[in-house]
């Protein structure tokens, strides 16, 4: 198999996270990637794995990989980018955030509506979780977790103050296992020694799927690719684009 340049844009959100639009459902978000030219596309939602086998039942035939997964919201208050090969994995690790979720309410009227869809875009229901909660378990516990399934983690938009690892604590731990770090464009935090960097849309609307891209210059959309890449070993690439 030989090595080529992907696009990929690693953190869309689909309607299951509160704060996405409802019209975040799997069919689009393929139709819109595909539009922008994205090639693999990561499924991130909040806390949450459920619509991830959906998207990509949406995807087949499409050209498009999807990488499932979920952005974990740790006890420190930090966004974790979470990638696995496969939905059972993903969805091994909601399992384990579901169990340390607070038992708070459902309010799709303050916090927004979390819809599980099929992948024609049909809506199956809605997840009563509070997915717009911190989940009870840390970095280094998230890690043990993530690397238990065979998953890669990402630090999400750390360039931004909220909900990032630099903006929450003020520094990297040294203890967890980041691949990357996510930045909103290229130059934007500048280069931070031993760690790659990669740019996503964060997409919670269609108009933004692939609205920022990184290309990988790899054998195929997996973990391990992508984390060879991260690594710049055998020849992977990762080049974040404007």
């Amino acid at each position: 198999m030989a090595l080529l340049w992907y696009s990929a844009d690693l953190h869309v959100h689909t309607g299951l996270s509160p704060c996405a639009n409802d019209d975040m459902s799997p069919n689009k978000i393929i139709i819109a990637a595909a539009e922008a030219g994205v090639s693999i596309l990561g499924i991130t939602d909040h806390n949450s794995a459920e619509n991830v086998a959906a998207v990509m039942k949406a995807a087949e035939g499409s050209g498009i990989s999807v990488l499932p997964g979920m952005e974990v919201q740790t006890k420190e208050e930090v966004h974790v980018i979470c990638l696995f090969d496969d939905a059972e994995r993903a969805l091994g690790l909601q399992e384990f955030v579901y169990s340390r979720l607070p038992r708070l309410p459902y309010s799709p009227g303050f916090f927004g509506r979390q819809i599980v869809y099929d992948a024609d875009g049909s809506v199956r229901g809605e997840c009563a979780r509070p997915l717009y909660a911190a989940a009870d378990a840390g970095l280094s516990e998230l890690a043990d977790e993530v690397g238990r399934l065979g998953g890669l983690m990402i630090a999400a938009h750390v360039d931004r103050p909220a909900f990032s690892v630099l903006g929450t604590l003020g520094f990297i731990p040294q203890d967890v296992p980041f691949a990357a770090l996510e930045v909103r464009r290229r130059g934007a935090l500048g280069e931070v020694r031993g760690y790659a960097q990669v740019s996503s849309s964060d997409a919670h609307c269609l108009e933004h799927v692939g609205m920022s891209t990184t290309a990988f210059y790899v054998k195929e959309a997996t973990v391990e690719e992508l984390t060879m890449a991260f690594r710049d070993e055998a020849l992977r690439r990762v080049v974040v684009l404007e």
